[in-house]
């Protein structure tokens, strides 16, 4: 049985990203096209998902709706081919801790990881009608954070109290991760979460140095990739299970955003 796809190509603040939905609206998942990263909200629809942004990035317009028929969790060599030589041979790579790794996106799968301890992540959430993008949500026994990541290998990245550098450059990592936080909690707040604090993680892919201590329960903190989930892990548990349940049901609805 056929059904319709509406693939959509989102372009800000430096992302470049396909967001493929069905007709009722549920989102199918998403493609990063400068990462390769693939991101499938049903495990099932994963092949229909890439096959509407082959068609797509082919088609080459700003809109496409598209019949994609059941493969039956298969593609044709061809495809396969095609979207080897696109995102890489790697997308059944398994990470130790078993299940599919990520391509392109250690930090997703880093956080996942945490699911088995009571954290929930959500994933590209739209903020307002503005068109910033949280790259990931996370909740948990510790708290709700915005995690950024920045992704400058090779380079040098300086945290002195408020300000980071990157080179020696002084770059706004900081300020855009506690508005990105300040607004979600906004939202979540409007949307009828009462008490609570969303505090932003930047975690930086680079050499990291911090010059002073850090305040582990101040609004913004600062780390290197490699320490997560382990810096989750290690906080002070704030939240009950039952209520970042709760909290995590409020955050996947759409309704939420669209404020």
């Amino acid at each position: 049985m056929e059904q319709l796809l509406t693939v959509r190509r989102w372009r800000r603040y430096g992302a470049d990203r396909l967001f493929v939905t069905q007709e009722t609206g549920a989102r199918v998942g998403s493609v990063d096209l400068q990462s390769g990263e693939v991101v499938v909200d049903d495990p099932g629809l994963e092949d229909r998902l890439v096959q509407a942004a082959q068609e797509y990035l082919r088609a080459d317009v700003a809109e496409l709706v598209l019949p994609v028929q059941d493969t039956a969790g298969t593609l044709n060599p061809s495809e396969q081919a095609a979207l080897e030589a696109w995102l890489g041979n790697d997308r059944d790579a398994m990470h130790p801790g078993g299940g599919r790794a990520e391509r392109g996106s250690p930090l997703r799968a880093r956080l996942e990881r945490l699911a088995a301890e009571g954290w929930q992540v959500v994933h590209d959430v739209p903020l307002g009608r503005q068109g910033t993008l949280v790259a990931h949500l996370l909740l948990g026994p510790g708290g709700i954070f915005t995690v950024a990541e920045h992704k400058v290998p090779g380079r040098h990245v300086r945290l002195d109290g408020r300000l980071i550098e990157v080179d020696g450059q002084s770059v706004p990592f900081l300020r855009d991760a506690r508005l990105e936080a300040q607004r979600t909690n906004a939202l979540l707040v409007a949307a009828g979460c009462a008490a609570i604090t969303v505090r932003s993680i930047v975690v930086i892919q680079g050499e990291l140095e911090v010059t002073g201590r850090q305040d582990p329960l101040g609004p913004t903190l600062v780390v290197p990739r490699h320490v997560v989930p382990a810096v989750f892990r290690a906080m002070p548990a704030t939240l009950e299970p039952a209520r970042v349940a709760a909290l995590a049901n409020v955050a996947r609805q759409r309704t939420t955003w669209a404020r």
